[in-house]
């Protein structure tokens, strides 16, 4: 078989102009267009493990290869950990390479902007720092295999009801702070090979055309030299598409005689086609190597203990009273099991994603192997079938004979998936009704959650003495919940989204889903936990927040800066019994200044374990962006000058430490026009003592004050443009404005 360098000798404008045409498109639908039948790599789903289809050229994602299914993000974000997420990806990487796949169709890094988002369990957070800063582990490591990624879905992907046309209008400066950030981190620090464009449109224009997104600010402003890749359908015109960056439509529409003739009647550049094409010749000559090792075995034992180390990780302890887990499992302790997902467990999410795992345990199956004595009862169906009388009796009767209840409850797959948004985040009532007449024969009842997005726990977690939000673990969640839940390991986890009180606390659901095809994110940059923070909203269980079977204790914060950044440092120290991880948290809260900020916003975070007694020193070091919000008057990231306050903890609400820093700012400062306030004018260092000494000379000249004495008049006065100001100054306005405006100009030259 040639190499596939050879194969790419001949550079993409040497190339026939059908040729060129036609690498732009894919050969199948999962099959890249090469120069050969031998260099048509094959790319395929992730993000949670590969989903090969089993038939390579079939659309049908219901049959793949099996697969190590590692924890979907909405587990794996939990764990606050890059390096066991980049683990997770080499692991991947090693099964794209045995599997002859190209590119992995992932990781999802779209926001988390709304718990009924039905896809939410591919993607990673609710905070755009911290989604870019842990699933860039994914990309990583599978590249670091010689196999590509596809980072996606770019860009405001938030939603699943009329996803394939939905536009939504966003503020720049929310992209900039919340939406793109993400995608941002990953570019310019993990250089993915491909980026996945959006089916949806930006604020008008679909993602797949959209020359600013995949052009301006994806190529020129992050230098991504990669190729852009279009979602299976996104694409609604070719020569358009082409035209603002997009490499490759997939799947294939059989349209390249209309890139042919549109390079021949001039209405495509035929540069750009060539720069388009040589995109994807360069792509499949960077997965050559990889796809050219005839035998490349992976260590299926291996990739399973990863997998479980990752979903212990996954599963987040929100409360546990009295201690009571972990459980003892000498047999000291009665215990029953209710909940069918104990013996049939939802281990990830519905859609493009769903994989044929290898195995999958289950937590019964897992008792059984410790030989660990239960009582079990289903409790309930999986289905939207009438509760059954006999099943409820039967977990009643359970829950009165033994000494604790692991009552196992969730959402069914059917609940959620890619394709449709939740209309709740309630728990199906049958569980909930069954759960109330459990707590009133036993109150020793702890929790174990399955669920892909938050639900609300608000009813029923007061009723309950333990609670542990299992979300989605993969194959090895059944071995992992009983790893955790009977202390061989310490929870470590955090949230990664706001558990609110109610959905319709929610800042963005005014506006949700939208309406007559467009969706405005009027909440702006109060996302998650950046808007409950900022309004004193109470929440169920805040961002960051995750209990440990450990205390922590975090002092002796300190920030240096210098300049516009900052060196913090902090000392963590495990003040409990057991050996255990505690996630430490830095947020930066903003000084004073004109523009809307969240009261704070997450800048840093590490994972750190500790043995009983045991101290660490922890290190940040900000940035300037850290403290930067985009300006849009200035079309740039801005630092005002002011006090920051840094703040340290174990979440968001949960602050050990605060100490205050000045920043001098980046200086930038806006051009003053007769557009400008009065008080913007007062305010400005240059054109305040201009406007004062012109104010100053026009009064001597007139023999009285212009400027009017009453407060209330000077308060109307400051909120006026310099070219209104006449309302209240009369003549003097113009002879006002004539002259600062001269003097100023004069002090720019």
């Amino acid at each position: 078989m040639p190499h596939a360098s050879q194969q790419n000798t001949t550079p993409a404008h040497e190339l026939p102009l059908e040729k060129r045409a036609a690498l732009t498109s894919g050969a199948d639908a999962w099959h890249l267009n090469g120069l050969s039948e031998s260099t048509s790599y094959m790319i395929t789903d992730g993000p949670h493990g590969l989903r090969k289809a089993a038939q390579s050229t079939s659309m049908d994602i219901e049959h793949s290869m099996p697969a190590t299914c590692f924890p979907p993000a909405a587990g794996m974000a939990s764990s606050w950990n890059p390096g066991l997420v980049r683990e997770v990806g080499v692991a991947i990487g090693e099964e794209c390479v045995q599997e002859k796949v190209a590119v992995l169709l992932g990781p999802g890094v779209n926001i988390k902007r709304n718990p009924l988002g039905g896809r939410s369990f591919e993607f990673w957070s609710e905070d755009p720092y911290f989604a870019g800063h842990e699933a860039i582990g994914i990309v990583e490591g599978v590249q670091s295999t010689g196999v590509g990624t596809s980072l996606k879905h770019f860009a405001a992907n938030n939603q699943e009801t009329d996803r394939m046309r939905i536009d939504a209008r966003v503020s720049e400066r929310a992209l900039r702070e919340v939406y793109l950030p993400a995608f941002e981190h990953i570019v310019t620090k993990a250089h993915p090979w491909t980026v996945m464009c959006a089916y949806n449109q930006l604020n008008g224009t679909p993602c797949s055309q959209n020359s600013w997104l995949l052009t301006k600010v994806l190529r020129d402003e992050w230098g991504f030299d990669g190729v852009v890749i279009s979602d299976w359908g996104a694409v609604h015109d070719r020569v358009e598409a082409l035209k603002a960056g997009l490499n490759l439509e997939m799947p294939p529409t059989n349209t390249d005689e209309q890139v042919v003739v549109a390079v021949r009647d001039g209405l495509l550049d035929e540069d750009q086609l060539d720069r388009m094409a040589q995109g994807m010749l360069d792509l499949i000559e960077k997965a050559a190597p990889a796809m050219q090792q005839d035998d490349h075995p992976y260590d299926l034992v291996n990739h399973g203990a990863i997998a479980r180390r990752a979903a212990q990780e996954s599963m987040v302890l929100l409360k546990n009273d009295g201690g009571i887990l972990p459980l003892a499992a000498d047999g000291s302790v009665f215990i029953a099991v209710i909940g069918e997902f104990a013996r049939t467990p939802r281990y990830q999410g519905g859609g493009s994603s769903k994989l044929t795992p290898t195995y999958v345990s289950s937590f019964l199956g897992s008792l059984h192997i410790r030989d660990i004595p239960v009582d079990f009862s289903p409790g309930f169906t999986l289905d939207d079938a009438k509760q059954d009388a006999a099943l409820t009796a039967h977990a009643i009767d359970m829950a009165w004979r033994n000494d604790v209840v692991l009552f196992f409850a969730g959402l069914p797959e059917e609940a959620e998936s890619e394709g449709f948004d939740r209309e709740t985040i309630d728990l199906p009532q049958k569980q909930l009704r069954l759960l109330a007449d459990i707590v009133k024969v036993n109150p020793n009842v702890v929790v174990v959650l399955s669920n892909g997005s938050a639900v609300s726990v608000t009813p029923w977690r007061d009723s309950v003495r333990g609670l542990l939000e299992g979300w989605l673990l993969g194959q090895e969640g059944g071995n992992a919940l009983a790893d955790v839940i009977f202390g061989d390991v310490s929870p470590s986890s955090k949230l990664a989204q706001t558990i609110p009180m109610s959905v319709l606390d929610d800042p963005s659901m005014p506006n949700w889903p939208g309406e007559a095809g467009h969706v405005d994110y009027g909440e702006g940059v109060f996302v998650g936990y950046r808007y409950y923070d900022t309004f004193g909203r109470q929440v169920a269980y805040p961002f960051g927040y995750g209990m440990t079977y450990s205390t922590f204790e975090i002092r002796n914060l300190s920030a240096i800066p210098h300049d516009n950044t900052v060196q913090v440092s902090a000392i963590v120290t495990n003040t409990g019994q057991v050996r255990a991880s505690e996630v430490v948290q830095l947020y930066v809260a903003p000084c004073a200044c004109d523009a809307a900020r969240p009261a704070h916003e997450l800048k840093g975070f590490e994972k750190i374990t500790l043995d009983p007694g045991e101290a660490s020193i922890v290190t940040f070091e900000l940035d300037s962006r850290s403290f930067a919000y985009w300006s849009e008057p200035r079309n740039d990231w801005h630092v005002e000058r002011g006090t920051y306050t840094i703040e340290i903890g174990s979440s968001s609400r949960d602050i050990a430490e605060r100490v205050q820093v000045e920043l001098p700012g980046d200086g930038i400062r806006l051009p003053l026009t007769l557009s400008s306030t009065f008080d913007e004018w007062s305010d400005d260092p240059i054109g305040g003592p201009i406007l004062q000494a012109a104010i100053n000379r026009l009064s001597q000249q007139e023999g009285h004050p212009i400027i009017p004495e009453s407060d209330m008049l000077r308060m109307l006065l400051g909120s006026m443009p310099m070219n209104a100001t006449n309302v209240l100054l009369g003549s003097a306005a113009g002879r006002l404005c004539e002259r600062i405006m001269g003097l100023y100009n004069a002090s720019n030259q």
